[in-house]
């Protein structure tokens, strides 16, 4: 298990211009060839948008694109015609596949918070696709299959054990509060990526925490 501290994080985005983001992975002008994947995931940013701040139309391809809001309101608009707005509980994803273009904005008068996660389809091209889940119940998976990936959300109260899923990539992600996963401590904006994990759990803290784990295959 390859623990990743918040602090640990690659900076970017423009804070003059109301955004700031955080990278796990290599990102833009940081490059790290140690650093540029584990399994199917490429990325997994956290970003916070001022009221009024976003990113302009830009392009994707090739790329599962997974949104999840800890706080605010993401507007989300893409050149395949859909237009919505991604709240706290709400899983979206953006299959980019041959080519697609989208705008991310925080249009509410309130901060944004949001973690997004990119992976590597099994096979690229293909036509894009959309789709969002309102109010994802917890332990509910979210299958990805385009990148043999499942997500798994889990809030759990103080002192709750949740079984980590066995896999050749589990890739474990601290939205909130903390957990002791594998023997370690993880508070908010801590990851763990565990190879081969087998028999794995993990125990909220005071006062609980809100936990993203990516099941990934082999392929």
């Amino acid at each position: 298990m390859d623990v990743r501290r918040a602090d640990e994080r690659y900076p970017g985005g423009d804070p003059a211009a109301g955004i700031t983001s955080r990278h796990a992975f290599s990102f833009g002008p940081h490059y790290d060839p140690d650093n540029l994947r584990f399994g199917a995931l490429l990325a997994c940013n956290e970003e916070r948008l001022a009221p009024g701040a976003g990113f302009d139309e830009h392009p994707h391809s090739h790329t599962e694109i997974v949104t999840w809001v800890v706080e605010g309101e993401l507007t989300h608009r893409d050149s395949t015609g859909h237009e919505t707005v991604v709240r706290a509980g709400d899983v979206q994803r953006l299959s980019s596949a041959g080519g697609v273009r989208h705008v991310e904005r925080n249009d509410a008068a309130v901060p944004l918070t949001f973690v997004q996660m990119w992976l590597a389809p099994l096979d690229p091209g293909g036509d894009p696709a959309y789709e969002i889940v309102r109010g994802i119940a917890d332990s509910t998976p979210y299958a990805v299959p385009e990148a043999a990936a499942m997500l798994h959300v889990r809030r759990l109260s103080p002192g709750e054990r949740t079984a980590v899923p066995d896999g050749a990539y589990v890739y474990a992600h601290v939205v909130r509060g903390e957990v002791t996963l594998g023997g370690e401590r993880l508070g908010a904006g801590d990851a763990a990526r565990i190879a081969d994990a087998e028999g794995t759990d993990a125990v909220a803290g005071a006062p609980g925490a809100e936990l993203l784990v990516w099941e990934m295959s082999g392929r």
